[in-house]
């Protein structure tokens, strides 16, 4: 009996870890990726979606919809290359991870969803 309490108590801080992992990946892909774009002062979008938006930096993978509607509202047309930057960023980090989309294109929340889902079932 102790040894399957042991073992569960195993398994939930294997995923806690790989959450905070994925959290940490996603902070950094997007800091990586907005500092990418050169005409972008990545600090002026942080305070914008801290001050308009109320997500905070470290928010933003718990955030993930709103961030990406965020983004949609900050950056227009242009969301959309934003977007992809996002993603092709966040795959170097998990080649491993291929997503299938069942319709249309993919944004980044749909993106990030599949990834969380995918990682925190393959440990």
């Amino acid at each position: 009996m102790t040894s399957a309490t042991c073992t569960l108590l195993l398994s939930r801080k294997k995923q806690k870890t790989r959450e905070e992992e994925i959290k940490a990946a996603i902070i950094e892909t997007v800091d990586e990726s907005l500092s990418s774009f050169k005409n972008l002062d990545k600090e002026v979008v942080y305070r914008n979606l801290e001050k308009t938006f109320k997500i905070k930096k470290g928010e933003i993978p718990l955030k993930i919809e709103g961030f990406a509607d965020a983004i949609g509202q900050m950056f227009g047309v242009a969301a959309k290359l934003v977007e992809i930057r996002l993603i092709e960023t966040l795959h170097k980090r998990f080649p491993e991870f291929v997503l299938f989309p069942k319709k249309g294109d993919v944004g980044f929340k749909e993106y990030v969803v599949s990834l969380r889902a995918y990682l925190l079932h393959t440990l």
